[in-house]
């Protein structure tokens, strides 16, 4: 037993930390922080008949549609989008995020999914506390006043319609369906999401559609060069303090391919399909997928 827990673990670590996948990273935090705050809530309950754990997360950890209380909570829209209402609403949204950050990664490299999660759940945010504190259906109501926003469901919207605008002919097959098309299916999850804006759940529905459009903004850019995500990264990035320059280069340094180079044949995937490429240009997507 210990040593398949022991094995495991080390399996665990690699899949997140050391395998240079962002998606993994991402779900593993996710799974993290549910059981962090779920499991001490359960034994409190169970052993005290008390809700204090889950009266805590729910009160500083979720985004507040008020703007009066979301000054006094300004770090919400990030923590907001790693937490999450129970089981079901955690198993569907990492299943989604597994199955399309998958693909994502796949064509368009590992180093994006962080920030396209994080610029998915911002969207959402946003998109949900201006709608709650301007559309009448909303403020009439006064629906900002108690209304909290949880789960990673914008982020993986943004991931979701990010990879349909990329590879929209790409086909997938779901049980008792059989093979669709990435963009009817992302389609129809935007379509379903825009009918229950002014229902039970509005506020989700406004966040999802936040980050879906993000998703698509963003590859929109990138497939004219500008790449939203390294830009940002690269004003955040600290500049060195002293510029070094090697003298004998390596004739065997690894060869990394350009921008140029991915963007050609991601173009040729979207036109023609994945089997269209030449053995060549299949490895340079495995290069670059290694950057």
């Amino acid at each position: 037993m210990n040593v398949f827990m022991s094995t495991l673990w080390q399996e665990i670590q690699y899949k997140m930390l050391r395998s240079g996948s962002k998606l993994n990273l991402l779900i593993g935090i996710n799974i993290f922080v549910f059981l962090l705050i779920n499991i001490p809530g359960i034994f409190e309950t169970l052993l005290f008949n008390t809700a204090h754990i889950a009266h805590f997360s729910d009160e500083y950890l979720l985004l507040p549609a008020s703007l009066h209380k979301l000054l006094t909570h300004f770090w919400t829209p990030l923590t907001y989008m790693f937490m999450h209402a129970g089981i079901f609403h955690i198993l569907f949204n990492m299943l989604w995020f597994y199955w399309f950050g998958q693909i994502f990664e796949d064509f368009l490299g590992k180093k994006r999914t962080l920030g396209l999660y994080l610029m998915g759940g911002l969207a959402g945010a946003t998109f949900y506390v201006v709608c709650y504190n301007v559309f009448p259906f909303y403020t009439q109501i006064h629906a900002a006043d108690s209304s909290t926003l949880v789960g990673a469901s914008a982020s993986v919207m943004a991931v979701m319609a990010a990879t349909a605008t990329q590879l929209p002919d790409y086909t997938i097959s779901l049980i008792l369906i059989g093979p669709v098309r990435l963009k009817w299916l992302v389609l129809f999850f935007i379509v379903i999401d825009f009918l229950g804006i002014t229902g039970l759940n509005a506020g989700g529905e406004l966040s999802h559609l936040g980050g879906a459009l993000i998703g698509f903004l963003y590859i929109k850019q990138l497939q004219k060069g500008n790449d939203w995500i390294a830009i940002i990264a690269k004003v955040f990035k600290p500049r060195p303090k002293m510029k070094v320059v090697a003298n004998n280069p390596s004739k065997n340094a690894p060869y990394f391919p350009r921008q140029e180079e991915i963007d050609l044949i991601l173009d040729k995937i979207s036109k023609s399909g994945y089997d269209s490429l030449t053995k060549q240009e299949k490895e340079v997507l495995f290069r670059a997928s290694k950057q």
